[in-house]
C-alpha cells in the first residue's frame, strides 16, 4: 500500500492511499476511515507524504562506509535532528545558501512511524513502523566541520529544503531487498544495498524509543553509505528506491 499527501488545484491538501491511479483520501495517516471521494492522481501535486513531528537522521549506520572511514560499528544509533522547516517533497527546489558552502547529497531509506511507541522491544518496534520512503539528507559539509570544538550536525542539515522526503510511504515492502540510488542530472552517482545496515530498522526504532517517545508520522533517516558527493546550483538530484519510487528536486542558487 502506498500512502501519499498532495494538493489539489484549489489548494486542498489530502492524505490518502494510492490505488488505480487515484488518491483515496483518509481521515489521517494510517487510518482506514475514508475522507471523501477519490481524486485522479493527475489532478494532484504530490507533497512530502508526511509532515513529521520529529525528523531524525542517523550517522555511521552502513558497514561499507564504516569500513572506509575506519569507524567502529555503533551499538546504539548515532543520531541528530533536522528542523521541521527543512522538509520538502517531490519536484521541489532546494536553495543552496552561500553560507552553507559545500553541500552534499545523501540518498537514504526513511522509516515512517505509524504508532506511538516508548521503551518498545524490537518485535513491537517492527509493528510500530508504518512503512518506508525515500530521503535526501542534504548536508553542509563546511558548516558541519567549521568549529573543531563542536560538530554542527543540526545547523548543517537544517537549511530550508535540506530534508527531501517522498514520493510515497510504502507499507508492503521488505527493506532488505531495497537498493538506494541517487541520480544527478540523470547519472547514477550513489548505489548501495539497504541490507548493509549496521542497525536494522526495528532495532533503530526500539533503541530510539528508549531515549524518547516516537509518535505517528515521525521520520527516521537510516543513514547513508559511500558515494555521497557535492552538488551545485542547477542540478537535478533524484533518490530512487525501486518499490517505493523516485523523489527528485532541483538545486538553485540564492536569489539576488
Amino acid at each position: 500500500m502506498k500512502w501519499a499527501r498532495g494538493k489539489t488545484a484549489d489548494g486542498t491538501e489530502l492524505t490518502g492511499v494510492i490505488a488505480d491511479d487515484m488518491l483515496h483520501p483518509r481521515a489521517a495517516l494510517g487510518s482506514d476511515q475514508a475522507a471523501g471521494e477519490a481524486v485522479p492522481l493527475a489532478d494532484v501535486s504530490l507533497l512530502a507524504p508526511v509532515v513529521p513531528g520529529k525528523f531524525i537522521g542517523l550517522w555511521n549506520n552502513f558497514k561499507a562506509a564504516a569500513e572506509k572511514g575506519g569507524m567502529e560499528h555503533p551499538a546504539h544509533p548515532l543520531y541528530f535532528f533536522k528542523a521541521d522547516t527543512s522538509l520538502t517533497g517531490p519536484d521541489g527546489t532546494v536553495v543552496l545558501p552561500t553560507s552553507a558552502g559545500r553541500v552534499l547529497f545523501e540518498g537514504e531509506l526513511g522509516i515512517v512511524i505509524g504508532k506511538t511507541c516508548k521503551d518498545v522491544s524490537i518485535a513491537d518496534a517492527e509493528d510500530a513502523i508504518l512503512g518506508y520512503t525515500c530521503i535526501n539528507d542534504f548536508t553542509s559539509l563546511d558548516i558541519l566541520n567549521a568549529d573543531p570544538s563542536f560538530p554542527q550536525w543540526t545547523r548543517a542539515k537544517s537549511f530550508d529544503g535540506f530534508g527531501v522526503v517522498g514520493p510515497v510511504i510504502e507499507t508492503d515492502i521488505d527493506w532488505r531487498d531495497l537498493t538506494i540510488k541517487v541520480l544527478v542530472d540523470g547519472r547514477e552517482r550513489q548505489s548501495y544495498p539497504a541490507a548493509d545496515m549496521i542497525l536494522p530498522p526495528a532495532q533503530i526504532v526500539s533503541a530510539l524509543s528508549q531515549d524518547m517517545t516516537l509518535n505517528p508520522g515521525d521520520v527516521i533517516a537510516c543513514g547513508t553509505s559511500i558515494g555521497a558527493r557535492p552538488v551545485k546550483p542547477g542540478m537535478v538530484v533524484e533518490v530512487v528506491i525501486e518499490g517505493i519510487g523516485t523523489v527528485g528536486v532541483t538545486t538553485s542558487a540564492p536569489a539576488d
